[in-house]
């Protein structure tokens, strides 16, 4: 007999202002149940999820929970005043965990829990968060955004760690790579209601674009064409999907040219410059250096920035990223070698502190100074109509700052920032606090971008989607640069290590390798194969998924047979993976084809 879920919601309903958040929901969460929690900036995620916890009431429902359940919260920003020092902060409150398991949690994520809480940095006090709930060894975890702040190694870390979990945890995340190797199951959270699916988040796209769809077939029938327009204007599941395909496809492109133009392996030196003022370098490092006391921060590092590049910035906290940016930028002098810019160079630098939005303005103030008008890139726009371009209702250009979710100020700040004209833009950790669609609209936006970009950022799926060169820092001076994005030099940096069978999930963008010194004439008798056969395969794929979903779709089918229902859900999700990953392959393949002509 399958296990009785460990809190339920029955009923939930809550109020905010003069209309309702939530409305007649049922939840239920299991014993070992691994559950991301989606759905859009100000959809009320944190909200549900301090509802689930236990912080606040609800205003209609029941909530049940099993006795001796220890449920426990990491908080999107845990407020730490008061305390003097982080290991203050953990040891506090009823039910703190024992200051032995929070010292062996702060050895593995590697952070002094002896620093003074009110001089800690962000990563700093989200590490502490991070010790204080895993070491209260909860029978329910719930994380809100838990890699914001953190680095690379610190995101793996976690990862692993709840991998080896035994109990049962919900997340929110814009993180992609993160979501798609740990849930199992999923929370929509969508318009007021809440559905749930038993699958994780890889198989998340395909099946909202399967809701979408029939939302819009029920729609038509009952001929609400401004109810169609307002929906896609919102979503536009399908749509974007494709055109993404598309800037993929031009993304591989642009990452095949510029690994041409890089030199033997371990190095960055470029082909001279052309003179044409169109493919004019913007940037020329050559031979810099940089160091702090006796420590070697850049080391030696050359590289020719042209027009148009995106380049992603990588590494550990403390490897310098933030060093090179300022030295690559004109901030910072080098302690060797030179830095030449272009003189028609004009960057814009979007931070992680959104220091720009003052609470009491109104969102017509942080755009438009006040008016009706904006000027986006030399074209005049209604702020309306330019306020729909980044997924927001038209209605919002009264409302202010202060009322606005982080997600939504994030956006704010973006629309503003890409209204600039500037043919250098800096994005300093850009995807924090943004939804999964707000990232894909960013993804556009980028791609669309005429100058160049210089992304510093731990989103690996945001790296692999957007960026065609990347620079890893590996803390002891040197820089690896690679064509294409975090996989490619992940893929480099375990090649170095002698990892030749990575135990980590691929993430779920298919990146083709590059080599500059290959060119291939035809596909390879694999390939051919595969490129013929892929689509039969996925049609076989897609109706045994539709079949299980009949099958799932019996209302008695979890209290007759829960066994059945458990194995037809298991099935389901591995199908779905094995779905994406075949769709990927063909994918790839095809573009291949296109290539070769």
């Amino acid at each position: 007999m399958s296990q009785p879920p460990i809190l339920a919601y029955e009923g939930l309903s809550l109020q905010q202002g003069s209309g309702w958040l939530f409305t007649d929901i049922d939840l239920y969460v299991g014993q070992r149940d691994q559950l991301a929690l989606i759905g859009r900036n100000g959809a009320g995620k944190t909200t549900m999820l301090k509802l689930i916890a236990g912080e606040i009431e609800a205003d209609k429902g029941t909530r049940t929970v099993i006795p001796g359940t220890h449920v426990v919260m990491l908080e999107q920003d845990p407020d730490f005043s008061g305390f003097e020092r982080l290991i203050d902060f953990c040891l506090d409150g009823e039910g703190a965990p024992a200051e032995h398991k929070v010292q062996s949690i702060a050895d593995q994520i590697d952070i002094d829990l002896n620093r003074e809480a009110n001089t800690a940095s962000g990563g700093e006090r989200r590490r502490a968060a991070i010790c204080k709930a895993l070491a209260s060894e909860p029978d329910l975890l719930l994380l809100d955004e838990p890699t914001n702040h953190l680095d690379l190694a610190a995101i793996e870390w976690l990862e692993e760690w709840l991998n080896r979990y035994r109990g049962a945890f919900i997340v929110i995340s814009h993180d992609r790579t993160f979501l798609t190797r740990l849930t199992k199951q999923t929370f929509w959270l969508d318009r007021g209601s809440l559905r749930r699916n038993e699958i994780g988040f890889g198989g998340y796209d395909a099946w909202i674009e399967k809701i979408y769809a029939e939302e819009e077939r029920a729609t038509q029938r009952l001929d609400a064409k401004l109810k169609i327009e307002a929906h896609w204007l919102v979503h536009g599941v399908t749509a974007r999907r494709k055109r993404n395909q598309g800037r993929l496809a031009k993304l591989y492109e642009m990452r095949e040219q510029r690994a041409s133009m890089l030199g033997p392996a371990g190095t960055a030196k470029l082909a001279a410059a052309n003179n044409d003022s169109k493919t004019k370098t913007v940037i020329n490092a050559d031979a810099i250096s940089k160091s702090f006391t006796d420590r070697s921060i850049i080391r030696d590092f050359t590289l020719r920035i042209q027009r148009g590049d995106r380049i992603g910035i990588v590494g550990a906290n403390g490897t310098g990223k933030t060093t090179l940016i300022r030295m690559l930028t004109g901030e910072l002098e080098p302690d060797s070698g030179t830095v030449t810019r272009s003189k028609t160079l004009t960057g814009i630098v979007i931070d992680q502190q959104r220091k720009l939005l003052s609470p009491e303005k109104r969102v017509r103030d942080v755009l438009a100074d006040g008016s009706d008008w904006i000027d986006v890139r030399g074209v005049r726009k209604h702020v309306q109509g330019y306020l729909k371009e980044f997924l927001f209702e038209p209605s919002l250009i009264e409302a202010r700052i202060g009322t606005l979710s982080g997600g939504e100020r994030s956006r704010i700040l973006l629309a503003r920032e890409f209204a600039r004209e500037a043919n250098l833009l800096v994005l300093d950790e850009p995807t924090n606090d943004l939804d999964l669609e707000t990232l894909d609209l960013l993804q556009e936006v980028i791609s669309d971008y005429d100058g160049t970009v210089l992304i510093v950022s731990h989103d690996r799926d945001f790296l692999d989607r957007t960026v065609t060169l990347t620079l890893g820092l590996q803390g002891d001076g040197h820089v690896d640069v690679i064509a294409g994005g975090y996989a490619d030099w992940e893929a480099k940096r375990d090649e170095r290590s002698g990892n030749k069978s990575p135990t980590k999930a691929k993430t779920n963008v298919a990146i083709p390798e590059i080599k500059a010194d290959q060119k291939k004439v035809k596909l390879s008798y694999k390939d051919q194969r595969d490129y013929d056969l892929l689509p039969a395969r996925i049609t076989k794929i897609e109706e045994k998924i539709t079949t299980a979903e009949q099958l799932l779709s019996d209302p008695d089918l979890f209290t007759k047979n829960p066994d059945r229902f458990a194995k037809l859900s298991e099935d389901i999700g591995n199908l779905q993976s094995e779905k994406d990953a075949a769709e990927e392959r063909w994918l790839a393949l095809a573009m291949e084809v296109e290539e070769l002509g």
